[in-house]
């Protein structure tokens, strides 16, 4: 029943463009080229262009899905771009070329299966596998590393999107264009997760452990802006987020601050170096620090520093635990353990063993000024029976 459930689900979820804006044909040299339907042109305006290549991807699922991979030679990273709903790659290839010269990157966009001229229909797990695909192709034909990486995803392909970099813990970044928490979140406002529901992106974002830029415009009305606003909030690294005010569901590439904004973020993620990046993961996850037995380099005496065992209390300085001096005329106020060695107590002060309990003092065998009457102790081995204060 789910099963028959979630592919009705995809047909409400799936608009591809029908006819496709494109074809695929081979040149008499063996290379690939996408042809516009409506002027059997180029795509990319001639025909012997080097900074394009096309091609034909295969899925584990047995379907074959074009993939376009631009080409800029001062890029230090790629984008792996997965487009929105009711596009294809024929649509999108000005704007592809426009992130390429302004982010300064190569670019990896695809169509779904069932979109374009790639075969298959679409679905949810459809798009993982196509993902999945170009992701390999991109480690086998351009040597392109998780590291060197940035997911997009827009609208729907915030869906494959999250499922890649939920399984790539080196991933460079992610970008969350009109993304989605769940497809069911987009119809109605429900707070719960039904098994049938596609691409709950809600579960994933948690998962993800790259930076994550969320942008999103505040007056879609396709994807309520609360949906990148949750997803923002749920991420464990998030990036200053663009909340574009005004924007829509399908213009937030007209406003300048969409490019401005994501070109800062591409050159963030340029310059973080890996001890940046680890350096970020620790603050995250705040480890407390070590209470355990360690070794105070300024104690005079080097003794072991540690929290007492004693039941009734918890601090390091207290003075009604036992502390232990070397002076063997002073005795400790606590009367019910006296041993250094006492199992129930074995508490020791975290800079030297033989301090006063009444007043700061630091050591009874080095010189020190007496709160009360302000007398100098000299150097001895009991300091107690020098001041008449006590």
């Amino acid at each position: 029943m789910g099963c028959c459930i979630s592919q009705l689900a995809a047909k409400f979820a799936f608009f591809p463009p029908s006819p496709a804006t494109y074809q695929v044909k081979k040149k008499d040299d063996g290379r690939l080229v996408a042809v516009s339907t409506t002027s059997s042109m180029p795509i990319s305006g001639a025909a012997d262009d080097l900074s394009l290549d096309v091609l034909l991807v295969d899925t584990k699922r047995g379907n074959k899905i074009v993939a376009f991979y631009l080409k800029n030679p001062y890029a230090k990273l790629t984008v792996l771009y997965s487009h929105g709903n009711a596009a294809d790659l024929g649509q999108l290839y000005d704007l592809f070329v426009q992130l390429k010269a302004n982010l300064r990157v190569n670019l990896m966009g695809y169509d779904y299966s069932g979109y374009g001229a790639s075969t298959g229909k679409p679905s949810e797990f459809d798009t993982y596998a196509d993902i999945e695909a170009v992701y390999d192709c991109l480690q086998t034909e351009y040597g392109i590393s998780q590291e060197d990486l940035i997911l997009y995803g827009q609208s729907v392909g915030s869906g494959p999107t999250l499922h890649l970099a939920a399984k790539l813990p080196r991933l460079r970044g992610v970008v969350l264009h009109s993304g989605i928490l769940s497809g069911l979140r987009v119809l109605c406002h429900a707070n719960f997760t039904f098994c049938f529901d596609i691409y709950k992106n809600l579960n994933k974002i948690q998962k993800v452990k790259s930076p994550v830029l969320v942008i999103h415009g505040t007056e879609d009305d396709v994807v309520s802006w609360l949906h990148g606003n949750g997803l923002w909030k749920m991420s464990r690294d998030p990036y200053e987020p663009l909340w574009i005010k005004g924007g829509g569901h399908c213009n937030l590439e007209l406003y300048p601050d969409y490019i401005r904004h994501l070109c800062r973020f591409i050159q963030e993620m340029e310059c973080m170096t890996t001890e940046i990046r680890l350096k970020k993961i620790k603050q995250t996850l705040r480890l407390p620090k070590r209470s355990d037995t360690t070794i105070s380099t300024n104690c005079c005496c080097q003794v072991k520093c540690r929290l007492p065992n004693c039941l009734n209390c918890s601090k390091v300085s207290c003075t009604k635990c036992c502390y232990w001096p070397k002076c063997p005329k002073w005795k400790p106020k606590f009367s019910v353990c006296w041993k250094p060695s006492c199992p129930g107590c074995s508490c020791v002060l975290p800079k030297c063993s033989c301090a006063c309990p009444e007043c700061s003092c630091a050591c009874p065998k080095c010189s020190f000024t007496c709160p009360k009457c302000s007398c100098a102790c000299p150097k001895c081995c009991c300091w107690s029976v020098k001041c008449s204060c006590w």
